[in-house]
């Protein structure tokens, strides 16, 4: 049987650091039982790219081979799709331990070029890769061009976003949270999952690898590198750090069923090794994985990727007191503006305020889970604000955009996901003053597939929150942001029906912001 529950954290390090390492074998090792069925059926994957290396991800698909019984598989870079010119090739360990996940860590890689891959076990060949290295560090380049994804709830939709977003000659994707959904049985319901909670570690396998069934998601992964992080449901919906969320049956432990969530997360993602090594807290958070950090693009830019669930505090002043979120009104709840409370969590949060103090990009963008600036949904006199993101954390998003003053971070852009919607708008020092000074941009993104709703009262709600220059909740798809020394010109792209896996796409809206200025125009 496939191991029932989640590794200790050491047992976890020591085998993930194992199964990156390149093996040299002779061919009687990797010689093994000829699979029936198509080990690579969960696809191919690249992510976490810097200057000089990549990591190359794929799992073998269960029943290929015995649950128990490690596997070795090959694996070639090439700088040619038909692999006539092949610049690195290695043996990878599927470990059991891992469910047969393979994650090379490739280093060594020439700066700012584009590479194949493909994986081979027995005689079998995995879908070609294409992946790219990032410019160097204080090497000018002339553009990036990113696409921001959230929210793929398998249900309520196909993944026809996806198969436009191939067309768009992207660099990278950046992934925003919401990988999965851990709940079935969902009313608006357009291809079905089990409708059992996912609990345990081979439940949260099973979801991943539907997931990763759908050809459309699995050609995005193949296209370009993706950066990751998480949201809620990849665990649990609405859970926050050490507290359980509001989906689903309660658990007897609940940081059990977080770490198991956390290593199925990592033997489906293109995430380094070192994810694991660098976890904080000790064992009275139970199991840890460290996802936020930075890369830069060249003199262009620097990426940021947050983790907003796995440190936060609960959130404040949920009705009748049950997990999850809610909409507050402040005035009536005495813990609100508590300045103890964090979003990030303490580390996380010194490590933005060191980042930001050395960031040397030309653009700084943000990658997070959700939206940013303050929505307030009652109209008129008194307030009505989320208390699951950053309206519910006020003091820690005034931390937030303080370091961004105070250390002059260069023209910051946050892209976010979560709400299912699209709202574009500038980012404010204080949103309690109307004149409070901008100190950048946010695009938060609306979902692939996941409900959102229809655009009722949306314009009542501009007018109460004037820093967003655009909303919409009823079009799904995704964002794509292009950079370059001058501008940054994001385009939101909208499946016509997500209903269908043939499905065409429109462009919704399209907006610029000059570098050295944190205004919005729409184009």
């Amino acid at each position: 049987m496939p191991h029932p529950i989640p590794l200790d954290r050491r047992q976890l390090l020591l085998c993930a650091t194992a199964a990156t390492t390149s093996l040299w074998l002779p061919r009687s090792a990797w010689s093994q039982a000829r699979p029936s069925d198509n080990p690579f059926a969960l696809g191919v994957a690249s992510g976490s790219p810097t200057h000089q290396g990549v990591v190359l991800w794929t799992r073998l698909a269960a029943g290929s081979v015995p649950p128990t019984q490690d596997a070795t598989v090959r694996w070639e870079v090439a700088h040619d799709a038909q692999f006539q010119r092949v610049v690195h090739s290695g043996q990878s360990t599927a470990p059991a331990l891992l469910g047969h996940a393979v994650h090379v860590e490739l280093q060594g890689l020439a700066p700012d070029r584009w590479y194949h891959y493909r994986f081979m076990w027995g005689d079998a060949v995995s879908p070609t890769g294409r992946t790219r290295t990032f410019p160097a560090p204080g090497t000018p380049a002339a553009r990036l061009r990113l696409a921001y994804a959230s929210c793929q709830h398998w249900e309520h939709g196909y993944y026809s976003a996806y198969r436009h977003m191939r067309q768009e000659q992207l660099d990278a994707v950046v992934f925003l949270g919401d990988y999965i959904y851990e709940y079935g049985g969902s009313s608006k319901a357009v291809r079905s999952v089990s409708s059992s909670a996912v609990i345990s570690l081979d439940d949260y396998r099973a979801r991943y690898a539907l997931y990763k069934s759908d050809p459309d998601l699995q050609a995005m992964h193949a296209a370009c590198p993706w950066l990751m992080t998480w949201d809620d449901h990849e665990v649990q919906n609405d859970y926050a750090g050490t507290t359980a969320g509001s989906k689903g049956p309660a658990v007897a432990n609940f940081l059990a069923r977080r770490a198991a969530a956390y290593q199925a997360f990592y033997e489906h993602m293109p995430v380094r090794a070192s994810v694991l090594t660098q976890a904080l807290g000790g064992l009275a958070r139970g199991a840890e994985m460290r996802i936020y950090g930075q890369v830069p693009f060249g003199t262009l830019a620097t990426l940021y990727l947050l983790d907003d669930r796995q440190y936060r505090d609960p959130q404040a002043c949920t009705k009748d007191g049950a997990p999850g979120s809610s909409t507050v009104n402040p005035a009536q709840c005495a813990i609100w503006s508590d300045a103890q409370r964090t979003l990030l969590g303490d580390a996380q949060e010194r490590w933005v305020d060191q980042a930001f103090a050395k960031s040397a990009g030309t653009w700084n963008v943000v990658g997070q889970q959700t939206v940013f600036g303050q929505r307030d949904f009652k109209l008129g006199q008194g307030q009505s604000l989320s208390n699951d993101g950053w309206d519910g954390y006020g003091p820690a998003r005034s931390r937030f955009t303080t370091s961004l003053q105070r250390h002059s971070v260069r023209n910051p852009v946050l892209l976010g996901g979560d709400v299912h919607a699209n709202w574009v708008g500038h980012v404010k020092a204080d949103y309690a003053q109307d004149r409070s000074a901008t100190v950048g941009v946010e695009f938060c993104g609306t979902s692939i597939t996941s409900y959102g709703g229809n655009n009722d009262k949306l314009a009542e709600q501009l007018t109460e929150n004037p820093h967003f220059v655009f909303a919409d909740r009823e079009r799904r798809g995704y964002g794509v942001a292009e950079f370059t020394p001058t501008q940054l010109t994001t385009t939101l792209r909208a499946v016509q029906d997500p209903s269908l896996a043939s499905s065409g796409i429109d462009t919704l809206a399209q907006f610029v912001v000059q570098a050295g200025q944190a205004r919005i125009e729409r184009v």
